[in-house]
C-alpha cells in the first residue's frame, strides 16, 4: 500500500459523529486498500460532546488490507492537545517516529511543514485560498498533490463528511509515501476538521 502513486480517500458520513473513519481506495478501480480509523479514549470522546474537537488529542490508525482480509496497522498519527501550532507525529507500527508535522504561523489556505525524525524538513504543504486543494513541495520540486472531489449536494451540504485523492509524484518510496500519505490524511483528519 506505501508504495502507491495515488489514494482515494473516502471518509464514513454520519450524523453526530464522536469519530471519523476513511476508507483509503484505489483511485482507478475503488478496491480498498486499507483504512484510517481515529482512535480515541472514553473520556475524550465524551469530552468532545463540550469541546471542540480540534482542541483535543487525538490519534488516526492507518491499516492495510480489506474488509475480506485481516487489517495489519502500518501507522499511527498523533496529535496531543492543542491550542496553537499543533506538532503532529507519525509513528510506525512498532512505535518509532517516522517524522512529524508542524503548522507554519501564518497561511491562507493552510500550510505545515513535514519533517523527519532529525528534523530535516522534507516537504511544505500548502493549500490554495479556499483550503480544498493542497500540494507538496521541497524548494521548486512538486512531490504531489492532495484535491477534493466533489461528493454531491446532499452529501455536501448535511454532513462534513470529504473525499479527495493523494497524488505523489516520483519514484516509488516507503518512508516518503508515508509521510505524504499521513500529510494527506492529516489535512482533513488534524488541521482542517472542526466539528
Amino acid at each position: 500500500m506505501l508504495t502507491r502513486p495515488t489514494y482515494f480517500i473516502k471518509e464514513h458520513t454520519g450524523l453526530l459523529k464522536l469519530t471519523d473513519t476513511y476508507d483509503i481506495l484505489d483511485p482507478d478501480t475503488q478496491m480498498k486498500l486499507g483504512q484510517a480509523r481515529e482512535e480515541v479514549k472514553g473520556l475524550i470522546k465524551a469530552l468532545r460532546l463540550l469541546v471542540n474537537k480540534s482542541l483535543m488529542p487525538t490519534r488516526i490508525s492507518i491499516y492495510e488490507g480489506s474488509e475480506d482480509a485481516p487489517q495489519t496497522l502500518r501507522f499511527s498519527i498523533h496529535r496531543g492537545a492543542a491550542l496553537f501550532r499543533p506538532k503532529v507525529d507519525i509513528i510506525d507500527a512498532d512505535g518509532h517516529s517516522l517524522g512529524y508535522f508542524k503548522t507554519k504561523a501564518f497561511s491562507i489556505g493552510g500550510a505545515f511543514r513535514v519533517f523527519t525524525p532529525d528534523d530535516q524538513e522534507i516537504a511544505l504543504v500548502k493549500g490554495d485560498w479556499k483550503g480544498w486543494n493542497f500540494k507538496f513541495t521541497s524548494g521548486e520540486d512538486e512531490l504531489g498533490e492532495v484535491t477534493k472531489k466533489w461528493a454531491g449536494v446532499g452529501k455536501e451540504l448535511f454532513t462534513s463528511a470529504d473525499n479527495y485523492i493523494i497524488k505523489i509524484n516520483g519514484e516509488p518510496d516507503t518512508t516518503i509515501n508515508t509521510l505524504l500519505l499521513a500529510a494527506g490524511l492529516a489535512i482533513d483528519t488534524i488541521f482542517k476538521e472542526k466539528k
